[in-house]
């Protein structure tokens, strides 16, 4: 029983139980898929409560982290996936999930994952809203250069950027002021993974038949996600150690641009597109759970 507790708290295992399920138990998503929204805000409401409200009281110290946000998200990690599809992709609906990953802002889970990682958790947060912020007009720039097709409906991106990191915050903010962040803090971990088991069960498993049918080219796809995120992410890490940048800085430039929100790409392409369009989105999901679970396994090994 011990174990089992364990277990049930243990992140690692809770992010390959997700894994697990979405390939094995999809037969739920129907439900979780209403679900993802909220577990999200859910996830980022907990893991704001550790950022003090110091931070917003001077304004022109946040313009540097916005902007440094986009350049990780768009600059760096859009282009080389765009320039990695362009070599490797030749199916013209893969090469549209691929253009749609790298038109949207970089993943809402950057902030929580750059709480438990021990990353900067202002740069994080500053970055993350920048990205969203500047996706409004990126995002559409993206779509009509390069798939010249239907295009973007910012009004949809700002709804988003209000559910999932505006509110969610706000309500951080009420809970620290009215003195609940002490009486919230032993259970936060445990209520942020199970967070994220919905939001990784639901994107595996809405796309578990294209993930298990479409083997013959997934090795491209899962390539290009693989490069994204373990050698881009290491390529990040060794050139901000190169410029003497504290460990806690590295994480978040490493997680600004190497994550980007799967769930919208996905959803966008299977609202504008087609299924084989969010393949993209789902195998970088996946590849991003394995991921994930490695910076963890680093940190530990390295003592921070």
């Amino acid at each position: 029983m011990t174990l089992l507790k364990s277990l049930l708290r243990n992140r690692n295992a809770i992010f390959l139980l997700a894994l697990a399920a979405g390939l094995a138990f999809p037969a739920v998503t129907p439900v979780t898929r209403h679900l993802v929204l909220p577990a999200l805000a859910l996830a980022m409401a907990l893991s704001t409560m550790e950022i003090g409200n110091d931070l917003f009281r001077k304004p022109r110290a946040l313009i540097f982290p916005a902007f440094l946000g986009i350049i990780m998200s768009y600059i760096i990690l859009g282009n080389i996936i765009i320039g990695l599809a362009a070599f490797m992709i030749r199916d013209e609906t893969i090469w549209t999930g691929f253009i749609l990953l790298a038109a949207v802002p970089p993943a809402v889970a950057v902030i929580p994952f750059s709480g438990f990682l021990k990353g900067n958790g202002p740069l994080s947060l500053v970055g993350t809203v920048g990205a969203y912020l500047g996706g409004l007009a990126i995002m559409p720039l993206i779509a009509f250069g390069l798939l010249r097709s239907a295009a973007f409906d910012p009004l949809q991106l700002l709804m988003v950027t209000l559910e999932l990191i505006v509110l969610p915050l706000c309500v951080s903010r009420v809970l620290i002021r009215e003195g609940w962040r002490e009486r919230i803090a032993p259970y936060r971990g445990t209520a942020t993974n199970w967070s994220f088991f919905v939001v990784l069960y639901t994107l595996v498993g809405l796309n578990r038949n294209i993930i298990l049918g479409q083997t013959s080219i997934l090795l491209p796809v899962a390539a290009i996600s693989i490069l994204t995120m373990f050698v881009l992410g290491f390529l990040i890490d060794w050139i901000g150690s190169r410029f003497h940048l504290p460990r806690e800085t590295r994480t978040s430039l490493v997680l600004l641009g190497t994550l980007k929100n799967q769930g919208m790409a996905g959803g966008i392409a299977l609202t504008m597109f087609s299924q084989e369009a969010a393949l993209p989105a789902a195998v970088s999901t996946m590849v991003m759970i394995v991921y994930i679970i490695w910076l963890d396994f680093r940190k530990r090994w390295n003592g921070t």
